[in-house]
């Protein structure tokens, strides 16, 4: 993989010029991108900016993501050629950043439950994940340091698991959501895919102007609390060991790891996220939903069919839920600095026919609070496995900071 920050330090000092790096990153994805099919469609003669932090770094943007030059087709066959008039709000800040758009990144459609065809390439007869599949893809097999993607189940944090990468799923609404196709305007989420964490921390400290996101020459010992997430079942084994693995070698780098029990109000929370996804889902495609219905993809279609019937009364009270939960999950980071829990069930599953379930994910895309993915363990078939470090609502800097500590101890064993 390429690490971001390692390169902006190379063209820092001289080493590699800014057209270089890009030059490497199009080579690559000349090589890969054949077996995986990570890219939907690629930049003409990318080149790199003159100026700001991350010229350079070349940048996949996942395809419900609006790009001027690009197409934008959203997976899906009723957009194909669509050409939007404007770059979505993100991807004008990775440009004003001085980073270059390398291409689009392949997306279930609508960013929803249909596969892609793209290949995970720790072993190419299993899922990369989704929704975000090219993007996770695209870094995990070296062709750009950078990608884009999002998130309204697990469709970051999942297929970063799966592919071995760094991710983030920021504090709701610290990246806007101006220019990307909306599936659930409570829950979608822009987030940032890479080698590692110091690499996520550079890249949306530079997107966002936030300097307190940078990683600072001390790692501080975090607190860590481990949630199980018992309301949403029991964990494969590859799952579990990746969580047993990263809490020992958290208590061994000297943090102060313990058990939580989550508040009963959180679990109801996770309960409801399906109401509140499907019921706001039916109106955000509803133009796609009421004529064009025979060219929805197959998974999405059916599960639209099925939640036809949500009341507003039931939105209404999932809502309430997921408030309380909010207010509950916020005390308990007065015991806690971070929870730490698993990032998917297990492993990458065979085939392209599911991307894998989002039930570790979902209830941290509804409470909104930073989640960042750390390769922890290597299942069988070299197919890696993540946990997901969780901060306070607002707090991504710790997020990182403790993802960073956790990844450091992760590398020491």
């Amino acid at each position: 993989m390429i690490s971001l920050a390692d390169l902006q330090r190379r063209i820092e000092s001289g080493e590699i010029s800014a057209d270089t790096a890009i030059r490497q990153s199009v080579e690559a994805i000349d090589i890969h991108d054949k077996t995986l099919g990570a890219f939907v469609c690629r930049t003409e003669n990318p080149r790199a900016q003159s100026t700001g932090p991350l010229r350079g770094i070349a940048v996949g943007i996942k395809d419900i993501i609006d790009t001027a030059d690009m197409a934008t087709e959203m997976g899906s066959p009723i957009y194909r050629g669509f050409r939007p008039r404007a770059d979505a709000s993100v991807v004008m800040m990775l440009k004003q950043a001085g980073a270059t758009i390398a291409g689009k990144t392949t997306t279930t459609a609508f960013a929803s439950v249909d596969p892609t065809a793209t290949l995970n390439p720790h072993n190419t007869d299993h899922t990369p994940g989704g929704s975000s599949s090219g993007s996770a893809a695209a870094v995990a097999a070296g062709m750009i340091p950078l990608a884009l993607g999002t998130q309204t189940g697990g469709s970051m944090i999942r297929p970063a698991s799966f592919c071995g990468v760094a991710a983030i799923k920021p504090s709701f609404r610290m990246l806007p959501t101006v220019g990307v196709k909306c599936f659930s305007w409570t829950l979608d989420t822009v987030g940032l895919f890479a080698a590692g964490v110091e690499d996520l921390a550079q890249g949306l400290s530079a997107m966002t102007g936030r300097a307190e996101l940078r990683p600072g020459a001390a790692i501080e010992t975090p607190r860590i609390g481990v949630v199980t997430q018992d309301f949403a079942g029991a964990p494969e084994a590859a799952g579990a060991e990746a969580l047993r693995i990263a809490a020992k070698a958290a208590e061994r780098a000297g943090a102060s790891v313990r058990e939580l029990a989550l508040p009963d109000i959180v679990g109801e929370a996770w309960r409801i996220h399906p109401t509140l996804q499907d019921f706001e889902a039916h109106r955000a495609l509803a133009w796609e939903y009421r004529t064009r219905h025979a060219d929805m993809p197959p998974l999405l279609r059916g599960r639209l069919d099925e939640s036809v019937g949500i009341l507003p009364a039931d939105y209404d009270a999932a809502r309430s839920v997921a408030n309380r939960a909010r207010k509950a999950l916020a005390k308990l980071f007065d015991e806690v600095d971070v929870l730490l829990t698993f990032s998917a069930p297990g492993a990458a599953p065979k085939g392209l026919t599911s991307t894998g379930e989002p039930r570790f994910n979902r209830l941290w895309t509804l409470m909104g609070v930073p989640c960042v993915n750390i390769p922890a363990y290597v299942a069988e078939g070299g197919l890696p496995v993540g946990v997901q470090v969780i901060a306070r609502f607002g707090n991504d800097a710790r997020a990182l900071a403790a993802a960073r500590f956790l990844e450091e101890a992760l590398k020491r064993g």
